[in-house]
C-alpha cells in the first residue's frame, strides 16, 4: 500500500449518510451514491480498492454488509455497487426498496486490496474479475491510466452473459479514452462468443492458455484478483506456479466460499455459569478499556465475547474476509482460524481477525485502537 495518509490504517467508524443516488447498472445490480457532507470528507477519503461497510435495520434485524467503492475519489460523494443475492436480505433490500433521500449508517473506508505501485509510468497491472468483483477493479483502473502517461491496464472480466456485465459504458468509455493502454477481455460462461477461449467457463485449463498467450505472465508489474473463493485461489495457484512473488498479487473474496466452513459467529448468545472455566478477554476500543468472560465450552471468537459488552465493537463480515475486526494481541495468545484479509507483515506484529481468533490463553489482551 503507498505510503500515505489516505492509505493508513484508520478506525473504522460509522457514520450517518444520505443516499444521494440510486442508478441501475444491471437488472440485478444498482449503483448507491452517498452525500459526504464536507465536515466528513477527511473521513471518506479512499484509495482505489477500498471497501465500505453498510448498516441497516431490515424487519426488525440489525444487518451489515460490505461492499467495494466503485468510482474513483472525488470529493462530496462515496459510490458502491450492489449485486443482488436472491439468497440474502440486504442486497434485495438495497435494489428494491433504497431511494434517494434515505440514510444509512456508513463505515468509513476500509481494506487493503490497493496497489503497492508508488510509480505507475511503464507499469502494466492486470485485473482479473468475476461478476461484481469489477467494484474495486474498475478503480484500479481509472488510477493507472488516469494517473499516468505510460501505465497500463489489462482486465480479464468473467460473467454468464452481456447483460450481467457492470459498469459496461464506464469500460466503454475508458476503452475509447486509453485505447493503447486499455486491453479488455470479456469472459462469457452463458454466450458464445467468436473466440473459443473467451466463451465459456473460466476453467483452469483456459486460464493457463491466457497466462501463457494472451497475457504474458512476465510483462505484468501487479496482479489484482476479485471474485469468488475458486476463480481467485485458482488464479493464485497458477501465477505461483509462473513464478509470481505472491506481493505482486493483490486479491479480494466475495466470500471464502469453501465447503462446510462454518457460518459467520457475530453475537451469538453465550451465558457465563457460575464456577465454569472460562478465558479472560481485555480489550481497548476508542481509549476505553472493557472485560469480558468467555466460557472455554462456548468456543467463541474474541469478537463474539467483545459485541456482548460493547455493540460497537467494529465488524462487518465476519468471516474473516473484509478485516474491519482487526485488532493487536498484546498479551496472551490466540488461535485465528481463517484469515484472507490481513497481509503477512501484519500477522507478524500481530495483529489479529477477532471474528475467526479465539483464546487459547487464560488471559488475552488486544487494541482495537492500535
Amino acid at each position: 500500500m503507498p505510503a500515505t495518509d489516505i492509505g493508513a490504517k484508520k478506525r473504522a467508524t460509522f457514520h450517518r449518510l444520505r443516499v444521494q443516488d440510486v442508478r441501475p447498472l444491471t437488472e440485478s445490480a444498482v449503483e448507491v451514491t452517498f452525500a459526504v457532507p464536507p465536515e466528513l470528507e477527511g473521513e471518506y477519503r479512499y484509495l482505489p480498492g477500498q471497501y465500505l461497510a453498510l448498516r441497516a435495520t431490515i424487519d426488525g434485524h440489525e444487518v451489515r454488509r460490505s461492499y467495494s467503492i466503485c468510482r474513483p475519489p472525488a470529493p462530496g460523494r462515496v459510490s458502491v455497487a450492489v449485486k443482488r443475492d436472491d439468497h440474502g436480505v440486504f442486497s434485495p433490500w438495497a435494489n428494491e426498496q433504497l431511494r434517494p433521500g434515505d440514510e444509512l449508517d456508513v463505515m468509513s473506508p476500509q481494506g487493503t486490496f490497493t496497489s503497492n505501485l508508488a510509480d505507475l509510468e511503464g507499469r502494466h497491472v492486470v485485473g482479473i474479475a468475476a461478476g461484481s468483483g469489477i467494484t474495486p477493479v474498475i478503480t484500479m483502473a481509472h488510477r493507472v491510466l488516469e494517473d499516468s502517461a505510460t501505465g497500463r491496464f489489462t482486465l480479464l472480466y468473467t460473467n454468464r452473459s452481456s447483460l450481467d456485465v457492470m459498469f459496461v459504458e464506464e469500460l466503454a468509455d475508458l476503452k475509447d479514452r486509453f485505447p493503447d493502454r486499455l486491453a479488455l477481455h470479456h469472459v462469457l460462461s452463458r454466450e458464445q462468443r467468436t473466440a473459443p477461449l473467451l466463451s465459456g467457463r473460466l476453467d483452469e485449463a483456459k486460464l493457463r492458455t491466457i497466462l501463457d498467450v494472451l497475457i504474458p505472465v512476465h510483462t505484468v508489474d501487479e496482479w489484482a484478483l476479485c471474485g469468488p473463493f475458486e476463480l481467485v485461489q485458482l488464479c493464485r495457484d497458477l501465477l505461483e506456479e509462473h513464478g509470481v512473488d505472491p506481493k505482486h498479487i493483490r486479491y479480494e473474496l466475495f466470500t471464502t466460499g469453501e465447503p462446510g466452513q462454518a457460518p459467520p459467529e457475530r453475537g451469538r448468545p453465550v451465558q457465563v455459569r457460575e464456577g465454569e472455566k472460562t478465558f479472560r478477554i481485555d480489550f481497548t476500543l476508542d481509549g476505553t478499556s472493557a472485560s469480558v468472560e468467555s466460557p472455554v465450552s462456548a468456543n467463541e471468537s474474541i469478537l463474539n465475547a467483545a459485541l456482548r459488552v460493547r455493540p460497537d465493537v467494529p465488524f462487518a463480515c465476519a468471516g474473516g474476509v473484509c478485516g474491519t475486526c482487526r485488532a493487536r494481541v498484546l498479551d496472551g495468545s490466540v488461535t485465528m482460524r481463517e484469515n484472507y484479509a490481513l497481509e503477512p507483515d501484519e500477522i507478524e506484529r500481530g495483529y489479529v481477525l477477532t471474528c475467526q481468533s479465539h483464546p487459547t490463553s487464560d488471559r488475552v489482551v488486544v487494541d482495537y485502537d492500535v
